[in-house]
């Protein structure tokens, strides 16, 4: 079998990987989803999705499966057919067309494109995760067509390929064909095209092309020759006090094992064993009947209270104004609606007053029907700023203040009395008091608020409400939104009644672009539709350019705009709208129209939709320099966004001074819920940053989208609340036309690890059976990527439970990753840095980049970077500003050093209330000293953030000026601009764990540590041996390391100790750690003494690495001119040879010769050595390292180990010590040579071969020396 090409297996097989479901079970199961019992090795998506799409429980895979009994004939007669040319995108991806897509359900495997045979099913799997490369750069679906070209293969080669194809394709057992041959991806576009036509994916990884069954990624570390592989080095004192340490911890683990059996599985004081960790006890009975009584007396209460509010005058007054809303109208056919349903849906156009008056209609029964007391209404709202807002206003038309029976809770906010009786929360809010309730007991009413915009908790907690209400018909669910498709809702519980209010809205007048333009005269030209982002943002503003390779947002809406017709609209009009670019905001269109409303429109607020915290902050820069937007005395300039204070938020709700117009930028958080009294003026630009995620390449994406047509018109309807507006979308009506009716629901385009946590903590079961029950359940891929993400973390077991870990990590309202994190950092005693660093990945990034400061700013952040970590520059940050709130002087520090500060409040809060949940687990006590003994070692810190953040790992790999990254998803990835790594030409760190990464244009990543190999392997995920001694794996074999095979042992035997320490401790927190104190020594010392002297290597053989220190010589080894083991050539083996020994590295001089050759010079030491002519330079460099190499060693043998041991004899101080040291041995051995009686004779054969020996190695160390000078 050729070499270039090769087959791949699945690691399992279908029947052992799926359980047959009983047909007779009633429990719902998703389509096409199987359950999962994946192993704790690391599986990657693209083995996933092959495997789960092959399912034989799948009743479509087994029906779609007979249709590849086609003869082979029939397919050769579909490939001749050249009307039916597949589409191929501009990366080289062939897209099968859609009515082939049933190819995908064949079960998997590879075939040897040379001879169709298989390989043996028990070969190890080598894939990874990626995008499939059926779309183009930015998510675009464009494709170009690619005929077929005759002549640019041969006729036989089509056959060739035709067989080979066909014969894949009746192959149950293989899933992808892999050629490195030249002439194949030479002809790569022709070959892809007849994959396609059969249904095939196909995809050119550099030097390979591949044809698969299933999509394929974009990335492929078990294709990539520069895959880095680590060769570990590690001093030898270094280790033997390691040695020491962990062989006392053992010795004294052995001698006691009783007590240390007592001190680690102790569980009595345990909390998060028990089977009834979040069950709440029930009331004794007498208890009942007394708080009765007290509830009866309390409803009279409040019923006498609400009748004297409503007689007062000024709640009379309220009672009008709120009869004067539309949904008043509807409060009985309301009421009688929730009264004999379990569950009702309200639809309410915008202005209707269903938010504010639908709870307070629920309270105000309860309580005149006496039993206020005893009700408890909870209504849910996606955003804080909507559940702050609401509960104000409906407090205040209660004529109450906020905490008596109105409430609200918010993270780290919140005002509730003991009476308070309707509590407005965000979804997760009432998502963690499921946590510690399962059955919300004492909840009569949950209204669950904006459905609409399908959140992922909002999905979540529908699903939970639903199976709970069997088991609660006294609990009421009511569903509300502006815009919903009740049907859909209606359908999903079992046909619950729906009911719609109508809109009271002011008359809003709509102008779309071409009014706009036709309006105001404003011309549109290429170059001024280009958004100024300011210049360490050009990217931003180079990607506006128009381009062949057209983005989402443009191929998503260039069929309407070709079919528009404009010819009612003046011809300067269509002038504009011809090169009106879609991938624009349009900054300086915006501030021309503000322009225009100020000068030209009656007074009244504007509001101004725009994607994200970029463009508000540049647009604003922008119109703070226009000399009418920019005057305070004239225009009050306000913006409002997510991560802002609630301080600062309601500010855009008071009215500016009389002359003074407010304008407010704003993201889609406006849309709902909150109402501006004096908008007038609404400027829509139609697009939302909206994150997608793509489970083939386990990449989040944030790109600009079009928004659906119900958040058009809810942007719209801003400007009528209170009395008639007008609203400018920046986008023809023909684009909106084209717009979503409604917008994709974020469980289908989010990762699902939390959800999946969720999940599991609530006892729910199954993952994929009970996300089958969702409105519309997510992709299966992306809930097999959670779940193994979950395995990896540690917080899942193989059969999907949760661990010890894992029940700790649903008590921490944070990402696993983090909680995670926050665990061992209060385990090691490191909590307060940890702390610092988990609140400030969990709230906006506090360093601070203004345009026209930007290099100030980054002067000031890189006093706090001094080791390489984004996350120890925040630690640092943050204890300056707490110092200097001491002396009040936190603003001062913020501004000297372009801080947040309310970033830096936030993270003050977070860690107080991450603090108390610490508290609750039983981690740690009130007395936080004790567990912040060991905060000052960064190191261990640095080992803590590796701990949580992996498996976000890339290896930093350097070059001559710079280095590059690469991750196992990705291949080469960047770091964000605002990282102080991004700003270094060298890290001396041969890795980087990062808290995220996200694709834009390239994938970036953020908030990143360098680590050195022995955190990574002490503190990352599971360790593997490889095939020979010395050679670790991790993440299914992406990381490999090479080393020695004691020092391979050292590193699993502290890895299995510390795991089970851990374990202990999470099983009981009370466990005191002085026990292990040796234990703990031996891995400080190892991760804060690894100088990081290893290196990475590339297309290394497992080589069992020699332990003879000495070599006898034999026939040279040296490779002239081709990489020898590991990548190695002869240059790199003399430079390592030359530098390590304390020399200046080589140099090279080339000569063209005559004979049209080059022969190559080089220089080391002041001594020349030439090498033979060659037929390039880097051969002739190649040839003439070697013959230094050859000369140096005598013709001994090369290789890593050897090269390592003579560069050790040649350092100089090595040298010497070793000299004099041979030197005393050989006159030691001399003289009982002469002692001894010749009858000795084993005694003086010992003595004459230990001499040889010596006398050996001394001549070598001598030899080597000597040629060097």
């Amino acid at each position: 079998m050729p070499s270039s090409y090769s087959t791949h297996f699945l690691p399992f097989s279908s029947q052992s990987l799926f359980q047959t479901i009983n047909p007779s079970l009633s429990v719902p199961t998703m389509k096409d989803r199987p359950p999962s019992s994946y192993g704790a090795v690391y599986i990657p998506p693209h083995h996933r999705l092959g495997s789960l799409i092959c399912s034989p429980n799948n009743h479509n895979a087994t029906k779609r499966g007979a249709d590849f009994s086609t003869s082979a004939s029939t397919i050769h007669s579909k490939l001749s057919d050249h009307q039916n040319t597949p589409l191929l995108n501009a990366k080289g991806t062939a897209s099968p067309p859609p009515p082939l897509l049933h190819l995908q359900q064949q079960q998997q495997g590879t075939y040897n494109s040379n001879d169709g045979s298989k390989n043996s099913i028990n070969q190890s799997p080598q894939y990874n995760s990626a995008y499939y490369l059926g779309i183009p750069e930015n998510g675009s679906d464009r494709q170009l067509d690619l005929p077929l070209q005759s002549g640019s293969f041969n006729e036989a080669n089509i056959e060739e390929w035709k067989r080979k194809l066909a014969i894949l394709l009746h192959d149950d057992g293989k899933q992808e064909l892999v050629s490195r041959e030249k002439k194949d991806r030479r002809d790569f576009e022709q070959i892809a095209a007849l994959a396609g036509r059969m249904g095939l994916y196909s995809h050119l990884y550099s030097k390979v092309a591949v044809f698969s069954k299933v999509p394929l990624p974009n990335y492929r570390f078990d294709l990539d020759d520069k895959r880095p592989q680590r060769e570990v080095n590690l001093n030898f004192g270094l280790l033997k006090r390691v040695d020491a340490y962990l062989g006392e911890y053992l010795s004294k683990k052995c001698r006691n094992k009783e007590t240390f059996s007592d001190n680690c599985f102790s569980r009595s004081s345990s909390i998060v064993t028990e089977e009834g960790l979040f069950e709440q006890p029930e009331p004794l009975a007498s208890g009942t009947a007394v708080m009765e009584k007290i509830l009866w007396r309390k409803s009279l209460l409040l019923r006498d209270q609400q009748q004297v509010w409503q007689e007062s005058l000024e709640g009379k007054g309220m009672l009008d104004f709120r009869q004067s809303l539309p949904a008043y109208k509807e409060k009985d056919t309301i009421l009688t609606a929730i009264l004999q349903n379990q569950v009702v849906i309200i639809s309410g156009e915008t202005g209707c007053g269903k938010t504010t008056q639908i709870p307070q209609f629920i309270l105000e029964s309860e309580i005149d029907s006496g039993r206020g007391a005893f009700c408890s209404i909870i209504c849910t709202q996606p955003r804080r700023l909507s559940a702050i807002s609401v509960s104000e206003r409906v407090a205040s038309e209660r004529g109450e203040k906020l905490g008596e029976s109105v409430g609200y809770k918010v993270r780290l906010e919140g005002i509730k009395g003991r009476d308070t009786r309707l509590l407005f929360c965000t979804t997760g809010i009432l998502l963690r008091r499921l946590l510690v309730d399962r059955n919300l007991k004492g909840v009569t009413h949950v209204i669950v608020d904006e459905i609409h915009e399908r959140g992922m908790n909002e999905d979540f907690l529908l699903i939970v409400l639903k199976d709970l209400l069997p088991s609660r018909p006294e609990l009421k669910l009511i569903l509300m939104s502006a815009t919903l498709d009740a049907e859909l809702f209606s359908s999903y519980f079992g046909g619950a009644p729906s009911i719609h209010i109508p809109g009271f809205t002011y008359p809003v007048q709509t102008h779309f672009l071409e009014n706009i333009l036709e309006m105001t005269g404003y011309r549109l030209t290429p170059s001024n539709q280009i958004d100024d982002y300011g210049q360490e943002r050009m990217w931003k503003m180079s990607k506006q350019v128009p381009r062949k390779r057209k983005s989402q947002i443009v191929s998503s809406v260039e069929d309407a705009l070709r079919e528009a017709d404009f010819k009612d609209f003046s011809p300067q009009t269509r002038e504009s709208l011809s090169c009106w670019n879609p991938d624009c905001i349009g900054f300086n269109l915006i501030e021309h129209l503000l322009s225009y409303i100020c000068e030209n429109e009656r007074p009244g607020a504007v509001l101004v939709f725009m994607t994200g915290w970029d463009d508000i902050s540049s647009l604003k820069e922008k119109l703070q320099a226009h000399p009418i937007l920019g005057d305070p005395s004239r225009v009050l300039l306000l913006t409002c966004h997510g991560s802002m204070a609630s301080s600062e938020q309601k500010q855009i709700f008071e009215e500016p001074e009389d002359g003074v117009r407010k304008i407010v930028l704003t993201t889609n958080i406006a849309e709902t819920s909150i109402t501006i009294n004096d908008v007038v003026f609404v400027l829509d630009c139609g697009k939302a940053k909206e994150t997608s995620y793509d489970a083939l390449n386990n990449t989040p994406c944030l790109l600009p989208s079009w928004i659906s047509k119900v958040s058009a018109l809810q942007r719209k309807g801003r400007a009528g609340r209170v009395q008639p507006g007008e609203c400018y979308h920046l986008y023809p009506r023909c684009v909106y036309d084209a717009f979503a009716e409604y917008q994709l629901p974020e469980i289908l385009r989010t990762p699902l690890h939390s959800l999946c946590l969720q999940i599991k903590s609530l006892k729910l079961g199954s993952i994929s059976e009970f996300l089958s029950r969702a409105l519309q359940s997510p992709k299966l891929l992306a809930v097999q990527n959670a779940i193994e993400y979950l395995k990896i973390i540690g917080a899942l077991d193989v059969n999907e439970n949760l661990t010890v870990l894992g029940r700790y990590l649903t008590m921490l309202p944070m990402e696993p990753k983090l909680g995670k994190m926050l665990i061992l950092g209060a385990i090691l005693n490191c909590l307060d840095p940890v702390l610092t660093i988990v609140a400030g990945l969990s709230v906006r990034d506090p360093f601070l980049t203004p345009l026209d400061k930007k290099d100030l700013a980054e002067a000031a952040k890189s006093q706090f970077s001094k080791d390489y970590s984004d996350h120890l520059a925040l630690v640092r940050a943050y204890e300056g500003w707490k110092e200097a709130e001491i002396d009040l002087a936190g603003y001062d520090y913020c501004w000297k050093n372009f801080l947040s500060a309310q970033s830096m409040k936030a993270i003050d809060s977070l860690r107080e209330e991450f603090l108390s949940l610490l508290n609750d687990t039983g981690l740690i006590d009130d007395n936080t000293t004790s567990f912040n003994c060991w905060s000052y070692d960064q190191h261990l810190i640095r080992s803590i953030i590796c701990y949580g953040l992996y498996p976000g790992i890339c290896s930093v790999v350097h070059n001559e000026k710079s280095f590059s990254l690469k991750t196992m998803e990705d291949g080469p990835v960047l770091l964000y601009s605002n990282s102080v790594n991004a700003r270094e030409s060298r890290i001396p760190y041969p890795w980087l764990v990062f808290n995220e990464k996200i694709k834009v244009n390239s994938v970036f990543l953020r908030d990143s540590t360098a680590v050195s190999d022995s955190v990574l392997l002490l503190f990352g995920g599971g360790i593997s041996r490889g095939d020979v001694d010395g050679h670790l794996k991790m993440l299914g074999g992406y990381l490999e390391f090479f080393m020695q095979p004691s020092i391979a042992e050292k590193y699993l035997s502290l890895r299995r100790e510390f795991d089970e320490l851990i374990q202990n401790k999470l099983l009981n927190p009370q466990m005191v750690l002085h026990i292990h104190h040796e234990l703990i020594s031996a891995i400080r010392l190892l991760v804060s003494e690894d100088q990081c002297n290893g290196r990475f290597v590339f297309g290394r053989q497992d080589l069992k690495p020699s332990n003879m220190p000495v070599i006898p010589p034999q026939q040279s080894l040296i490779s002239r001119t081709e990489c020898g083991p590991g990548g190695d050539n002869s240059k790199s083996q003399l430079q390592t040879l030359v530098t390590r020994a304390g020399y200046v590295a080589p140099t090279y001089k080339t000569i063209h010769l005559k004979s049209s050759q080059f022969q190559s010079t080089v220089e080391f030491n002041g001594m020349q050595i030439t090498g033979r002519p060659c037929n390039n330079k880097k051969s002739a460099e190649k040839d003439a390292a070697a013959e230094a190499l050859q000369w140096l060693m005598s013709g001994y043998r090369t290789g890593h180990e050897y090269i390592n041991y003579m560069s050790t004899l040649l350092k100089k101080t090595w040298k010497a010590k070793t000299s004099a040291t041979i030197s005393k041995i050989s006159g030691m051995v001399a003289i009982m040579l002469m002692l001894l009686p010749a009858k000795a004779g084993p005694m003086l054969v010992t003595c004459r071969r230990l001499l040889s020996g010596l006398e050996l190695t001394y001549s070598m160390l001598l030899g080597a020396d000597l040629r060097l000078k």
